[in-house]
């Protein structure tokens, strides 16, 4: 029987190179390339403060129509902290469906955050293209910034103010929009639908012709001019008087869109809200605040308002907005405020 020699088999360092680069092609061809390999999508933040503006006007031309329809539909949502019922009316639905529509239609991929909610399927086909190239932006916006999607959060409130929009209280009424980055709010749109005038602003880049900031000499009055809601008042005049005087003027308004603006204007020295407050509501004016070296914190001023997608949707902690003085209304503020938090702790056990 004849033996057979050993066989020595000798790999060609080349050929192997190449059959793992063919075989990784192949691979990455049929199931795509790996995540990490993956360039991220990025945007351009003037196109997205273009899509902003569009579509807050978009939700108003609905919120308009439902209303001179006269078919709003009120229905509860549920009752707040206080009591009273938080409405949902075919306003706030039609303007919830164009905004968020538009959003994904321009940008699908996008966190999107609104304050109504709609699980009807939708053909992205028949929603009609946004604007991406809007004339003022491009006219008042010089420069761009190009943002990760992934550190992108859209805030929306499709109509703030339901209440008055319910009472024809037109005046509060406003469709919104926030664009924050990792958290931080730095586009702001708030939109009149009635009174066909819309507020913009991106932190650092620009603003609306119609936004005029205020300076601490045409802002500083003898008496305390402050703005709050009217729909929830959460012993809002006790705390002012207590903490402000008694001659500080306290006037009641609808939407926290509207109570910012009016202290961006200089009509308010400030607006406070010390009850829980949705940041849908307020996102867009905190941007906007930002943006003319305004402030918005919490009421004890220990916390910048946080806007992750993943944080909580409800600032508990309540509200201080002021264009200047910031500082000094929280020292009036915080012991107030702590005392009745304290009070309120001792109620419930």
């Amino acid at each position: 029987m004849t033996k057979m020699a050993p066989v020595n088999v000798r790999l060609n360092p080349v050929g192997f190179v190449v059959f793992l680069v063919l075989g990784l092609s192949l691979a990455f061809y049929i199931f795509g390339l790996p995540k990490w390999f993956r360039e991220e999508e990025r945007v351009s933040m003037r196109e997205v403060l273009s899509v902003s503006i569009d579509l807050a006007q978009r939700g108003g031309i609905k919120v308009k129509e439902v209303a001179e329809m006269h078919k709003l539909n009120p229905v509860s949502k549920g009752k707040t902290k206080e009591g009273k019922d938080e409405l949902k009316t075919q306003g706030d639905l039609q303007s919830h469906k164009a905004i968020v529509y538009g959003f994904s239609k321009a940008y699908p991929g996008m966190k999107v955050i609104s304050e109504e909610h709609d699980t009807a399927p939708i053909d992205l086909a028949v929603v009609p293209e946004v604007n991406k190239h809007l004339k003022e932006v491009l006219d008042n916006v010089v420069s761009d910034q190009s943002i990760p999607v992934s550190q992108i959060t859209i805030w929306i409130d499709p109509l703030d103010a339901t209440e008055e929009y319910k009472d024809e209280l037109y005046e509060y009424v406003t469709t919104m929009v926030c664009v924050a980055v990792k958290g931080n709010p730095v586009i702001g749109v708030i939109h009149k639908p009635f009174y066909k005038e819309t507020a913009w602003a991106w932190v650092g880049y620009g603003h609306s012709k119609n936004l005029d900031k205020t300076s601490p000499e045409t802002n500083a009055k003898k008496t305390p001019k402050i703005i709050a809601s009217r729909s929830h008042p959460g012993q809002i005049e006790g705390v002012v008087h207590e903490s402000l005087g008694t001659d500080a003027i306290v006037t009641p308004a609808g939407g926290a869109g509207y109570k910012t603006l009016e202290v961006i204007r200089g009509n308010a020295d400030a607006y406070i809200h010390v009850t829980a407050i949705k940041k849908w509501d307020i996102c867009a004016g905190n941007a906007l605040l930002s943006a003319l070296d305004g402030k918005m914190t919490t009421i004890n001023g220990r916390n910048i308002i946080d806007y992750s997608p993943h944080d909580s949707p409800v600032n508990s902690e309540g509200l201080l907005a002021t264009m200047n003085n910031h500082n000094d209304y929280l020292d009036k503020l915080e012991p107030v405020v702590t005392k009745l938090m304290e009070e309120k702790k001792v109620k419930k056990t």
